[in-house]
């Protein structure tokens, strides 16, 4: 298995590894659920609404495309840039930090062979480190 780890990142081989729009949709349920559980988190919960239904959409939409999938968030909503459009969020290392937690615990819990774990929340790290360098915060 760790020969497909080379292949991640390559046509939407990602995409599939991640279980498609389904298995995207449990990621981000149960990411936002950590998120909603974790004390560490309580900060960057309180920069969402209530009702996450709509964050959860964009979030799931938005990882489609960018792991090689059907580009759902730019069908539905445009385009993004993920650094800008949260650049006045007060995001620094704490929160940052706490953001890959919540989504480090949902891949722990998802059912992706474990190269593609590693993979994913190495890849993950580098939209939270720009949000964060372009962060009001």
């Amino acid at each position: 298995m760790s020969s497909r780890s080379c292949e991640y990142g390559v046509g939407d081989n990602s995409y599939k590894m991640a279980g498609e729009l389904a298995g995207l949709i449990k990621l981000v349920d149960e990411f936002y659920n950590n998120m909603d559980t974790f004390t560490e988190s309580k900060k960057i919960r309180d920069m969402h609404s209530n009702d996450l239904s709509e964050s959860s959409k964009k979030l799931a939409y938005f990882l489609s495309g960018w792991l090689g999938g059907p580009k759902l968030y730019a069908e539905h909503y445009g385009s993004i840039n993920i650094p800008y459009a949260h650049k006045h969020l007060s995001v620094g290392v704490e929160e940052s930090e706490a953001w890959l937690l919540c989504m480090q615990k949902a891949i722990d819990n998802q059912p992706y062979e474990k190269p593609f774990k590693i993979y994913l929340i190495e890849q993950l790290r580098v939209p939270a480190e720009r949000i964060r360098m372009v962060s009001a915060g």
